[in-house]
């Protein structure tokens, strides 16, 4: 909660919330750096996915713009503050949501509905039923009147449809606890149950949100000191000697590296005459070899020829993953490559609500040609890219203005606003606590199968909120006419008080048992 400013040609600590604009602020490795700012010297990576989701850091130079609350990663820099307080685009995020939370207004519910007409109709019945009773009912005529009209109020109490609607959704949203699944309000369980399009966020929903090692290409004319070596060994050999260098960079596309290589069970070794190029990649000795591994402005640097792997490498970039390029002793060896890989039951589960009839979007501030082989790879046809975080909610909005029911589904700081401007917000119960404080629903277990399964009980609840509503609506629809005495002048019956009664309260176990179905139900899409 404090800043390091130069003031005076001093350095101080002083609490974020004194910071000026204009002020000088130092940020160091590891420190998050605390107002909005424009970088006036020295350089960096940022971890922006607090705010943008995505779980690459971006490369920041003088003249860049730096966000407040983001993560320092590697080197240190001074920048100008620009913006403070309210104005911050965390602080921009936060106002966002509660406009989006004040806005959203409340579902009127279909008991509410019957019960306004019910219940004067009822009245005014009870009222016709005393008046017809008593003056052309047989003697003794107020005895009859008064009987029949109380009876018409006993059989028609509406118990059953006040009890029709919270005792589903309280069953309902009990059957979604027992999934993973929860949701805050009846609200937010009606209206998941008529969802027509679900906006999904890319990292850390559909993806895993961390970046891992997906591929090594190697190339076919590199070998090791003339030795012919199997392409097994080759990939040992290369991936080890790239996985020493990466364990002194604090980059994490080398952490990525690292843990790829000692998942594969590769033993690696401490580097020396190790040398971070910003922007380019490192190079260091390791085994006594000298390593280079970067992009390809780095093998440009060095005068190393990529050729083969230079196809390789595009073919790598455009399904979304980030190349790298390993070059031993002066020869490019391989091609790596890391990406933010996706779940494994993303595609499964994005095919269930496709096949509920529902549209998946994916959003995501990542670029096209990434966003679009994600899109490829789990089924999503519609993506939106390069979204800026205050302009999620935006686009939520316009979806919503073509009249669709929008269910938005996140889980960072960044999807709090789209998350509440959303008919259903869900949020990823692994992701931040503002996106959950944001959303109507959470998902515990972090898997989109969790989307499927919440619309699945909503919908199963509201069908039998929907049963008791009827049978109710029946059981009064046949009672209050039989109380009223239309049965007297043709069979000679008339409904006592005392039966009246006891039907009203068989009518309101009759809901409660109904409802006590749903504690039997059984998604179809379960969440392992």
């Amino acid at each position: 909660k404090t800043a390091r400013v130069v003031r005076d040609g001093r350095e101080q600590d002083i609490p974020v919330e004194e910071v000026l604009v204009g002020d000088t602020v130092l940020v160091r490795p590891g420190e998050k750096v605390p107002v909005d700012g424009i970088i006036l010297e020295g350089s960096s990576s940022l971890d922006e996915s607090m705010l943008t989701g995505e779980s690459l850091p971006v490369s920041k130079k003088a003249g860049d713009e730096v966000i407040g609350a983001t993560m320092n990663k590697t080197g240190a820099f001074t920048f100008r503050a620009t913006k403070i307080g309210k104005d911050t685009a965390l602080a921009q995020i936060v106002k966002m949501v509660q406009d989006a939370q004040n806005s959203k207004a409340p579902i009127a519910r279909l008991t509410d509905t019957i019960s306004g007409y019910f219940v004067p109709i009822v009245m005014v019945l009870a009222v016709v039923t005393f008046v017809a009773w008593f003056d052309f009912g047989p003697q003794p005529q107020l005895i009859y009147a008064l009987v029949t009209s109380v009876t018409v109020l006993i059989i028609a109490c509406p118990c059953a449809l006040g009890l029709a609607t919270p005792m589903s959704l309280m069953v309902g949203i009990g059957k979604g606890a027992e999934n993973g699944i929860l949701i805050r309000s009846g609200e937010a369980l009606q209206t998941a149950q008529s969802l027509s399009t679900v906006v999904l966020d890319k990292t850390g929903t559909i993806t895993k949100g961390k970046p891992e090692l997906t591929d090594i290409v190697l190339s076919e004319q590199w070998s090791l000191d003339g030795h012919h070596l199997s392409n097994a060994d080759r990939s040992d050999l290369v991936l080890r000697l790239a996985g020493s260098v990466e364990k002194s960079s604090e980059h994490p596309l080398a952490e990525a590296i690292v843990e790829g290589a000692q998942a594969r069970g590769v033993r690696l070794t401490s580097p020396t005459a190790f040398e971070a190029v910003p922007g380019h990649g490192v190079i260091a000795t390791a085994e006594g070899r000298r390593v280079v591994l970067g992009n390809l402005k780095m093998m440009q640097r060095e005068g190393i020829t990529p050729g083969m792997l230079e196809q390789a490498a595009a073919r790598l970039a455009d399904d979304g993953k980030t190349p790298m390029y390993v070059a031993v002793d002066g020869q490019a060896a391989c091609v790596v490559a890391v990406a933010d890989t996706v779940k494994a039951d993303s595609a499964e589960a994005i095919a269930a609500l496709k096949r509920m009839g529902i549209e998946v979007v994916m959003i995501t501030g990542d670029n096209h040609r990434t966003a679009e082989a994600i899109g490829r790879q789990v089924g999503v046809d519609r993506v939106l890219a390069e979204v800026l975080p205050e302009d999620k909610a935006h686009n939520v909005h316009l979806l919503q203005a073509e009249g669709k029911k929008v269910a938005m589904v996140g889980d960072g700081i960044n999807d709090a606003p789209a998350l509440a401007q959303a008919d259903v917000g869900l949020a990823i119960g692994t992701g931040t606590d503002v996106a959950i404080e944001a959303s109507d629903i959470t998902l515990i277990k972090g898997s989109l199968k969790g989307v499927v399964t919440a619309i699945e009980v909503s919908r199963a609840t509201m069908r039998n909120i929907k049963q008791n509503l009827f049978g109710a609506f029946v059981y009064n629809s046949l009672g209050v006419p039989v109380a009223m005495g239309v049965l007297f002048p043709f069979f000679g019956l008339l409904l006592s008080p005392l039966l009246a009664g006891a039907a009203m309260a068989f009518s309101s176990v009759t809901v409660v048992g109904n409802a006590n179905r749903l504690r039997g139900y059984q998604p179809r899409f379960h969440v392992k």
